[in-house]
This record gives structure tokens, sequence and C-alpha cells, in this order.
């Protein structure tokens, strides 16, 4: 069915509100009229939607069929991903799939593909040989959650006493167009700069995190107000002054615009160490050397956090719960917080909820830490809107459709994978069974067990190798595909490797960081193969500014031996490295070192006898006192201290 020139377009299933389309009916008039031999697309076939933005009936008039079988298609497009029922034997797919990070929660898709030897690409991973991206909503999700927030600040500031031009707004999905939204938008700004807002909750300060694609998108909206952008330095000026003006003879004045700072990572974080400045390449790579500055520095002196910016958990979180209590306590402007990353429990910690497009507002009261479906309260207003851009279907779709058109003809005509221009061939996750080389490393990441990308696993060490050696790597390791590399190197030397910790960037901007185990049998290997690592990440780092996004940082922990003898088959937990410990360990260390008649007779067993080795795993909530125990050369220990401590964590959590 490859290459037939027959294009099927799903409906959407995922959730109600999704509307959008991947190809609008003028794409797909411009696709049918131009010609197969020039545009590569002979037919296109839609699953009929009574909620598609576009009827079926204008598809039907640019000569498309409205069909429920799609088994004619040899190319498939939707949005979202499909039910695995939908996917049909030796067909090309393309989607957003979320699958090329080894996400567990779809793997069942890419098992799916794989069995029916189907061909799947990515959405995300059609990118220039820059890096950027081709396809992606990430603006009209920034257009979007900026209107519905304003809508949602006047309903709260009404409910505590104030009249105010945002009551006016609508969610973005309620106006017919971008445009039409933008009008209503500008028409609260008209107000604003000929009314005013009152005293009482002025300065209103707008907070900006990142400056990607989703912030660029919110501060379009934010522009159409009567406003001025001011430097995270000046907060604080801003914040007296306004201050001196309550407390003047005229409390009753009013301020006719609205405020705007766009924060960074230098306005986040500080290096732990007070005589080292920000550096942003080191704060990537070492995340844990810097500690939390935003709740100091920007926070005290907002009314409104807009979340633009991906986080990863091994970054300071932008806001914690307790921070939000200490500030709301000590009387922070703060009102609102609209979270566009819809990151729950992520970098502001207390939204711990997705919200909907039809009820986007719940309140979070710090004082006691409750949650409320009301705006009534004291606290703050939040919304996480999961899914806002199809609230913009329209436009949306026409932005998606502009690119994907381009490369539609392409993906339908193909039937060898090197035919396709290489943004395409990059893109291709999965191809007649089985997966591309670029993605071969998936199977290697769904092996290491890993539950959850977020924390640190209790697996044992890199296959029971005598050396071993922990190494960080951290930078576009999947969706610049420099993972392979890594893993490669190490397989081709002979090693071994476990997967330690993992986290992911899901957005192309985002770093991803991965902590590897890497063990051999000889201390050459190794360290031939770190050498090669190094060699990796210098070769990226020396490519200079112009490919910054190639770059990895390397990072190598201290060479660790564990001395085991090949018939050593007991293992031993001691959970706790007390005084209790030592004796404990050093008789179940000394098996095989010490007489079998000199244990107590009640241990002594022809096992026993038989065994020359125990090796003994101390775990304890300090590491400090399981490290100490590496001092007793006489038994056999394993020396992954850190990875035992989470074992320990585990039997402590069941143990309640």
């Amino acid at each position: 069915m490859f290459g037939n020139g027959v294009v099927g377009i799903l409906s959407e299933t995922t959730n109600k509100w999704e509307r959008r389309a991947p190809l609008t009916p003028s794409h797909c008039a411009r696709l049918l009229h131009g010609g197969r031999g020039k545009t590569g697309v002979s037919r296109i076939i839609l699953q009929p939607s009574t909620k598609r933005i576009h009827h079926d009936a204008l598809y039907e008039d640019v000569g498309c069929e409205i069909s429920e079988d799609l088994s004619g298609c040899g190319l498939i497009l939707g949005i979202k991903q499909p039910k695995l029922e939908m996917i049909l034997p030796d067909r090309a797919y393309a989607f957003f799939s979320h699958t090329h990070k080894a996400q567990k929660e779809n793997m069942p898709l890419l098992d799916k593909i794989l069995a029916e030897r189907a061909s799947l690409f990515d959405y995300e991973l059609i990118v220039e040989d820059t890096g950027k991206r081709l396809l992606a909503f990430g603006s009209f999700a920034g257009r979007a959650g900026m209107i519905d927030f304003l809508r949602g600040l006047g309903l709260w500031y009404l409910n505590h006493g104030y009249s105010t031009p945002f009551l006016s707004l609508g969610s973005s999905y309620m106006y017919s167009s971008l445009a039409a939204a933008k009008a209503a938008v500008i028409s609260v700004g008209e107000e604003i700069a000929t009314m005013g807002l009152p005293m009482g909750i002025c300065p209103l300060v707008f907070v900006f995190s990142g400056c990607g694609n989703v912030s660029h998108g919110a501060q379009e909206i934010f522009k159409l107000l009567p406003h001025s952008f001011v430097d995270p330095t000046k907060l604080p000026k801003l914040h007296e002054m306004a201050r001196d003006l309550t407390q003047s003879k005229h409390p009753s004045k009013r301020i006719f615009q609205v405020y705007g700072c766009v924060t960074t990572s230098q306005d986040m974080v500080e290096h732990s160490n007070p005589s080292k400045p920000f550096n942003k390449a080191d704060y990537y790579a070492h995340p844990e050397q810097y500690k939390p500055a935003f709740h100091e520095k920007i926070a005290p002196y907002a009314s409104v956090i807009v979340n633009c910016m991906y986080w990863e958990r091994r970054f300071p979180r932008l806001l914690t719960t307790k921070q939000i209590q200490d500030l709301m306590g000590n009387g922070c402007p703060l009102v609102g917080i609209c979270d566009i990353t819809c990151d729950v429990g992520g970098s502001i910690e207390f939204i711990n909820q997705t919200t909907s497009i039809d009820s986007p507002f719940f309140r979070y009261e710090p004082s006691n830490d409750s949650y409320h479906y009301d705006l009534e309260g004291e606290g703050v207003v939040c919304s996480a809107v999961d899914i806002l851009p199809t609230e913009f279907a329209k436009e949306a779709s026409q932005h998606f459709g502009d690119i994907l058109s381009h490369f539609t003809g392409s993906l339908a005509s193909f039937r060898n994978l090197e035919e396709l221009p290489s943004h395409l061939k990059r893109a291709c996750i999965a191809h007649y069974g089985g997966l591309t080389q670029l993605y071969e490393y998936i199977p290697r990441m769904r092996k290491s067990d890993l539950h959850d990308p977020s924390i640190v696993l209790s697996n044992s060490s890199a296959n029971g190798r005598k050396y071993t050696v922990l190494v960080s790597l951290s930078g576009h390791l999947f969706d610049k595909f420099l993972i392979n590399e890594a893993l490669d190197i190490i397989e081709a030397a002979g090693g071994s490797f476990h997967l330690v910790k993992c986290q992911v960037g899901q957005i192309t901007s985002a770093l991803s960081y991965s902590e590897l185990e890497v063990g051999a049998e000889d201390k050459a290997v190794l360290d031939k193969i770190v050498d090669s690592l190094t060699s990796l990440a210098n070769s990226s780092n020396s490519l200079g500014s112009q490919d910054k996004e190639n770059n990895i940082s390397l990072k190598v922990g201290v060479f660790q031996e564990t001395i085991m003898d090949e018939k050593c088959d007991a293992k031993v937990l001691i959970l706790g490295a007390g005084r209790v410990c030592r004796p404990a360990a050093k008789l179940l260390g000394s098996i095989g070192s010490m007489p079998p008649n000199k244990w107590l007779k009640s241990s002594i067993t022809a096992d026993f006898e038989e065994q020359n080795c125990v090796q003994v795993i101390v775990g304890s909530l300090y590491l400090k006192d399981a490290e100490k125990y590496r001092l007793l050369k006489v038994f056999q220990m394993q020396k992954q201290f850190s990875l035992t401590l989470q074992i320990t964590s585990l039997f402590l959590v069941a143990s309640h």
C-alpha cells in the first residue's frame, strides 16, 4: 500500500474538544488539482466527523471522499494518536505519537505499528537541519491560554469586589476566529487606556516564564493591551512606586496600563556558590549546583505568573508549595497562575491537576493547602488547560497544513525510505515492522525497566561487570539522536550499560538528561569507553555556537571495582548502616574466608560449605553511613550505595 498516492485523514477521537485537522479543504484542493505527477496525491479520503472545524461537505466540494473505510489509503494522517484498532497493516501513518523517547504509556501504540508492519512518521521529529521544528502548535497554545486567563481574571476580580474591563472577554473558543478574539482584547485595552484600572489591583504585573513559541504567543495577546515591559531587576522599584501612590493623598487614582516582565533561567536560579555567576550551559549541565531564586527575586512582585517554560525534575521548581504559602502570608500581590505548560506537580508544585476548556479554573488556597472550584474565596486562581491550540482550531489547522501539505506528496508516493528528503527520513520511527536506525535505542530504553523517568532505579549494577562508572549525559540526546552514538560506543567496546536515571525533554527546546552505569570486565576497556564518550562530547561542543543544539555535557563519576567471585551467588541486603550493621556485615562477608568450623553449628550446612562468598549490600537512608562499609575489605560488596538507598526507601514505604 505504500506509495499509492491515496491519502486518508482520521477522525480525532482522543478529546471532545479536538477539532483540528492536519489538512484543510484548501490544502486538499491544491493537492488534488495540482495533478498526481506534481503533488504525488491522487485521492484524499476523510473519515466523517461532525466536530472537525471544517465540515465534511467542504472537503467533498474540492474533490475529497468521505468514508469510514481508509483501507485503500497508503498514507493516513491525524493530529493525536489514533485508537489501536485504527492501525492498518502496511500503511504509512503521520501524527504526534509521543513514542520516540520510549514513553511508556504509548508503547502499546508503537508495538501495534510494528506488528502491522506499518510506517510511523512523527510530526514532532520533522525538523530542519538546524534542529528547528517545522510542525508545532506552541504559539496557538500561548494565545488561547492568555485570552482564557484574562477572562478568568475578570471573574476573579468581580468576586473580590472589582469591576474590570476583563469581565467582557470570553474564552478563546467562543470567538469565530483568532482575529475576532484579538479584536475583543483590543477593545478591553481601549477601555483600560481610557477608564483605567482600580488602584487597588495595581500595578497589574504579568510575569512570563520562558521565551519560546508559547511565551511569544502569550505575549502577542498581552501586547494588545496598553502596556510597558519591565526588566526583572526593576520590579522592586515598580512595586515601591505603586505603594507610594496607594498611600498618597489621592488613593482613588487609576492606572491606565498593565506591566509585563519576561523571565529566563538566569532570573529563576542562582549558583549555590555566591562567588560564581549564573552560566546557562553550566546550569543545564549541573542544575544541582544551583538554588531557586524566583520566589525571592520575581514572585513577590507578580500579579499573574504566565508559565510558558518546560521543566524537568532535575531543575529547581519555579515555585514550590512552601514558597507560595510563605509569599501569600507576607502579603504577596499574586492573584493568579496561568500554567500553559500544564505540567502537573511540575515547575509550579501546587498545580496538581489539568483543567478543561469548559471548566478552566480552580482556586488554590495556600493558607490551608486546599483546592476549590469557585472563585469567591481567598488564594490564587489557577488554569492549566491541556489542549489549548484547538480553541483556535481553524487558524491552527491552516498554519499546520500550510507546512504539512508540502510534505504530503512525498509521504504519499514514497516506496523506499531512501527516496524521502532527509527531514522526513529522520522523522520515520518505524518502517516495515522494524525501528529505523535512528530509533534503535528505544528497545534499550524499554529494557531498562524505567517505570518512572524521574526517579533513580533500584536495579543491580551494569550486568554484574567488575568495573563500573556512573556517566551523566545532558543535551538533546533523543531529538538529536546523540543517545544512539553514546550507546553504540559502549556496546562496540564490549561494555554494558544500565539506565539509572532518565529525564526526557518533551519539547524541542528542552534538554534531556540520562545517567548510565557503564560496566566492563577490564578497567582498560572502561577507560576506553569513557575516553570515547569524552571525545563525543568534545566533538559536539567544538562545533561552536552555531550548533549549540548538538552539544553534550558529560560528567563521569568515580570508578568502582566490584570484587565478585564467580561462585558468589548469595546476596544479602542489610537495611540500616548503624552499629548493628557492622558485626552482621563482617560475619556475612567472612563466609568463604574463614573455616566453617568457626561458624555456629546451627549455620553449618552443605550449602554453606560449598558457598565461597556472600555479596553484602548495605542500604541506608544516609549515604555517608553506608559508604563507610566500603572500608571492610573482608567481604564482597557491591559499590552502588546510591542505588540501594532507593531499595531501602521502597521497603520503608511498603511497611506503612
